[in-house]
């Protein structure tokens, strides 16, 4: 079953991991393949919450473009390189492709061989020497062993054409030498006498057990076939290793996790049919032909916290959204098919979640609770926010038990956790949980932090502000708001950049925001910050 992810926004707060987490045991556990993931570093919070219930850490999704890997290609095509070039061949004709990988012992990528290669191979070949295996030959010709001591066979091919005494005369033979012979005794005895590397016995001809026995002290490969001189000479050649007709020639191979659109790209301008395909550690995978790029698997995503594509992974347009779970604004996000949208005005995604769990009838085991509980308790400072619906509530007191915490306490020694700045500049601070709005024309990053000494962070107002400069700069904002939320102040710091002075105005009318500015039991940004700079923006 194909596998789904199941990830939040980027920088993830605390209900973003935890929703993840959460949501992908219930859909695990109702049948389905899913796996959390995250888009970014978690937070102090987030990782004391998943610390304390014993939950691992989702993988870091970077991405969910289309990758060779996601085309259905063919995998598992490819040949070891000491194949014959006739196997090689008639492989080709059977799959009805036109080339195909080869590889080595341990299934490294070696080369390429195509039909074209084995045509230029049959007219311009070297049919005068021979490097194979004993096996190769014996396959091709049809051969009968006879005797073998050798598991390669390397060696200049001589046929017998010549009268016996003309031929002995004229023709040296040695441990090098391949020849091909009928029942010529004198000839035969001559080989064996000259220690010849393989001796091929054409047309079924008989051979004294004295030269097998002179053979055998002489480590002379013997083989016997039914063709005659004439078809054994010619299909010798095509016992050779299909590696000796690439020799120098490495093709474009790409790795199957190559970015879709790069591969297409860069086909465009090589022109070939055929690329093998090859894992990062240069194992052979397969083959793509152009012909196989109609044929693709859409990565599968559920979206949680969020639902709109600035806040979302990278290549989303190309993956399939096949579910959205959240209790944000309605964002800019559309799927070609219809699909699950959850979204309900409670306090935090897991919330939503402990909902599905109901209606599943699914038991919520103690760690998840615990991560369900951390989500909805981070996203509602305790209950306290102005977000907070009955729903919430609710989840908190069924969880709670089920977590084996007290929900106060606990709240705030996890508020407490993710509150601490020691170490962090002040930009990994501003990104924390910093989330992009675009509104009309407007690009505005507004970010939210929370602290129990408001003070540590606005003594160091102008490092902060630079900060945010910087982010502008850097990531294409228009403007940039930073909401620093005093929990025991319960009221909200406001810091932007100067772009947004007039927008600010006309969202908080009234008030003086030259320098920033401070709004008593304004907590939310979700229902407080958002919606007040939206109508600004809009006019509204």
């Amino acid at each position: 079953m194909e596998k789904t992810y199941i990830f939040g926004h980027k920088n993830p707060d605390t209900d973003a991991v935890t929703s993840a987490i959460a949501l992908s045991y219930l859909k695990n556990q109702l049948g389905e393949n899913t796996e959390p993931r995250v888009l970014g570093s978690i937070s102090k919070e987030t990782k004391y919450a998943l610390d304390t219930f014993h939950v691992k850490e989702p993988k870091y999704l970077d991405h969910v473009y289309l990758q060779i890997k996601d085309v259905l290609y063919h995998k598992n095509y490819y040949l070891p390189d000491t194949t014959s070039i006739l196997d090689t061949y008639e492989t080709l004709l059977d799959k009805g492709i036109t080339g195909i990988p080869l590889v080595k012992e341990n299934r490294e990528f070696s080369g390429l061989i195509t039909v074209k290669m084995i045509l230029k191979e049959l007219v311009n070949g070297n049919f005068t020497s021979l490097h194979t295996s004993y096996e190769n030959i014996l396959h091709v010709l049809k051969a009968e062993s006879i005797l073998k001591f050798d598991d390669e066979i390397d060696g200049s091919i001589i046929a017998a054409a010549f009268r016996s005494t003309t031929f002995m005369n004229s023709v040296h033979l040695d441990s090098s030498s391949i020849l091909i012979v009928g029942d010529r005794h004198s000839i035969i005895e001559y080989a064996v006498m000259s220690k010849v590397k393989l001796l091929i016995i054409v047309g079924n001809g008989e051979i004294h057990p004295e030269h097998i026995e002179i053979a055998k002290e002489n480590h002379v490969n013997i083989i016997r076939t039914a063709y005659d001189s004439f078809h054994t000479a010619k299909l010798l050649d095509l016992s050779s290793y299909v590696k000796n007709v690439t020799a120098g020639d490495y093709p474009t191979c790409f790795d199957e996790n190559t970015i879709f659109s790069e591969f297409l790209e860069k086909s465009r301008k090589l022109k070939h049919n055929n690329y093998p395909i090859v894992n990062k550690k240069g194992i052979c995978q397969g083959l793509i032909r152009i012909t196989d790029i109609m044929e693709k698997n859409r990565k599968k995503v559920i979206l949680v916290d969020h639902n709109e594509a600035g806040q979302s992974v990278a290549g989303l347009e190309e993956a399939e959204i096949v579910e959205i779970v959240d209790h944000h604004r309605i964002g800019d996000l559309t799927t070609s098919n219809p699909i699950n949208f959850r979204n309900m005005a409670v306090g935090s995604t897991n919330t939503i979640v402990y909902c599905m769990y109901q209606e599943n009838h699914i038991e919520i085991p103690q760690n998840i609770a615990g991560i369900m509980i951390s989500g909805i308790l981070s996203d509602t400072l305790n209950l306290t926010s102005p977000t907070t619906t009955d729903k919430d509530r609710e989840a908190v007191r069924v969880l709670a038990p089920i977590a084996g915490v007290d929900a106060t306490t606990y709240a705030l020694d996890m508020l407490k956790a993710g509150t601490s700045f020691d170490g962090m500049t002040e930009e990994e601070i501003i990104n924390i949980d910093c989330k992009l709005y675009p509104i009309g024309d407007e690009k505005i990053a507004i970010a939210q932090v929370f602290t129990f000494n408001i003070d540590s962070v606005l003594s160091k107002k102008e490092a902060f502000l630079e900060a945010m400069e910087n982010e502008l700069s850097k990531n294409g904002y228009t403007g940039m708001v930073v909401v620093v939320t005093d929990i025991l102040a319960n009221g909200s710091y406001f810091l932007y950049t100067e772009h947004l002075t007039s927008i600010m105005e006309e969202a908080y009318p009234g008030i003086s925001v030259q320098e920033g500015f401070f709004q008593d039991g304004c907590v939310s940004r979700k229902k407080q910050v958002v919606p007040a700079i939206v109508n600004a923006v809009s006019g509204n």
